[in-house]
């Protein structure tokens, strides 16, 4: 049957798509990072100077969302190291309190914390610290953050998603400088400062070593009251890499002190404003600085077929995602038809599912899975359920009951009568739900790069975070192709697989 056909072609699809790798080979060091550019741009730079020692490899999954994210990755060994703040360490993974608190008395609590109960190394400070600042158009004539109270009423707030939901954020600084109740939105770091410079927002937090500070001629205010505390940058890594490479953090070592914030903000700007690679960067920071022999120097990062890649990779998550919805939602479909009882419940869990964002599903998937491939293809498969289990159900019962008590009269028992009657007749309706659900998933994919999981989200991230338009259509156009792709061919498949006869 032209049905069974169709589920043949998907499992064929399947077994090619699962030649991903799971695990990381021994050979291998996995470098993350965060999705704002200076992590990303350190994260880069670690992992050029480890390459060119020549006999490791390194595996970078940079850009995966917020600290909490990058820290579970590291805890779970689907990372073996990425660049982290003291501030951010104490304050936002330990949840202890930061006020009072010295650099390095900061410093040594969060290395000791993390070695007894992470078993993971804190390395000495790279040279600079990072502290959140809280900058302002420079129309208003105010040189310090107390002073916004005064003006309170004139101007609009916006601040990053992340600075808004930690400790050490706005809430805290709310209440440590009394502002009580403020009207705030909350965006993306990448794109606060084009929403200063369209006069969407006047405030918003920044990091001292931003680079577009310069560009867009804001003024920093002065944290006249202390609130925000020391941010050195340092590199965290699992004490297991260390043990199986044992020169690594002497290695790494090397690299303390030897970035300064005037240096980390002039790196900066060379990636977010004058549009240069963060391989360049990378390069030429480690060459400048003599950490590496430019005639014996290998990158490893840059690569002529990435964004052949990442489509195969966004593929891949698409496909496997959907025959597993497809193997769990039709059986699901085909028993709701003959147990009414349990439709409502499965067809309300499936559509509370559709409710959820996708981020929230991918975040909930963390813990099960880790991050990267696996927590991705669990999310859009729950993703996917939804079109497949209701099209099943709604194909088969919308069937003409006449014809089921023709078959039924015929001596056809009930698996006959599925297999003969009720699945030939609804394959149309079933295959627009594999359709509608296959569509979705290409969407919702680009989602999944925040984990590490890859695909063409990764371009349209790290364009939004550069705010690099070039690279954010770069990710976007062949996922709006490659989704009107599958739909036209599907669409047509859907046609041909239906009986012959039955005019849909």
């Amino acid at each position: 049957m032209r049905f069974k056909k169709a589920i043949y072609c998907l499992i064929i699809l399947l077994t090619l798509g699962s030649g991903f790798t799971w695990s990381q080979p021994p050979d291998e060091i996995s470098i993350g990072s965060k999705k704002f550019p200076e992590s990303r741009l350190l994260a880069e730079i670690v992992a050029q100077y480890i390459e060119n020692e020549g006999n490791i490899k390194v595996n970078r999954r940079l850009g995966l969302g917020g600290t909490l994210i990058c820290f579970e990755a590291l805890r779970q060994g689907e990372i073996d190291l990425y660049p982290e703040y003291t501030g951010t360490g104490l304050t936002a993974i330990l949840n202890r309190p930061i006020e009072g608190k010295e650099s390095q008395e900061i410093f040594e609590e969060v290395k000791t914390a993390f070695d007894q109960k992470y078993d993971i190394t804190w390395l000495d400070p790279l040279g600079f610290s990072n502290k959140y600042a809280i900058v302002i158009r420079n129309t208003f004539d105010i040189s310090r953050i107390s002073e916004l109270n005064v003006i309170r009423e004139k101007i609009k707030l916006g601040f990053s998603h992340e600075f808004l939901n930690r400790p050490d954020g706005f809430a805290g600084l709310s209440a440590h400088y009394g502002f009580g109740e403020m009207n705030v939105r909350g965006m993306e770091h990448g794109l606060v400062y084009m929403a200063i410079e369209q006069g969407e927002i006047d405030v918003t937090d920044a990091y001292e070593t931003d680079g577009k500070l310069v560009r867009y001629n804001l003024t920093m205010l002065e944290d006249d009251l202390g609130f925000f505390p020391p941010y050195e940058a340092s590199l965290v890594v699992r004490n297991g890499i260390l043990s199986s490479f044992p020169g690594l953090k002497n290695k790494l070592q090397e690299l303390s002190g030897s970035i300064s914030t005037q240096k980390m903000r002039e790196l900066n700007y060379e990636v977010e404003v004058q549009g240069k690679s963060m391989e360049e960067v990378a390069r030429n920071f480690l060459v400048g600085g003599g950490w590496i022999n430019p005639s014996e120097l290998r990158v490893g990062s840059a690569s002529s077929g990435l964004l052949v890649q990442q489509t195969w990779r966004h593929i891949q998550l698409t496909i496997i995602a959907t025959l597993l919805a497809v193997i769990a939602g039709l059986p699901l479909g085909i028993y709701i038809t003959r147990n009414e009882k349990m439709a409502g419940l499965i067809l309300g869990f499936s559509n509370v599912i559709q409710t959820i964002p996708s981020l929230a599903i991918l975040g909930f998937m963390i813990p099960l899975f880790g991050i990267g491939f696996k927590p991705a293809i669990a999310a859009l498969f729950l993703y996917g359920l939804l079109p497949i289990i209701r099209n099943t159900y709604a194909g088969i019962r919308t069937i003409d009951p006449r014809l089921i008590e023709s078959g039924t009269s015929m001596g056809l028992n009930g698996w006959q009568l599925l297999y003969m009657l009720e699945l030939p007749l609804s394959t149309r309706v079933i295959m627009a739900g594999i359709r509608t659900s296959l569509v979705i998933n290409i969407g919702t994919a680009t989602l999944a790069a925040f984990i590490g999981a890859g695909g063409l989200g990764d371009f349209i991230i790290t364009g939004i975070t550069l705010n690099d338009h070039s690279l954010i259509m770069k990710g976007a156009v062949p996922a709006a192709i490659l989704a009107l792709a599958v739909d036209f061919i599907l669409g047509k498949v859907e046609k041909r697989i239906g009986p012959k006869g039955v005019v849909s």
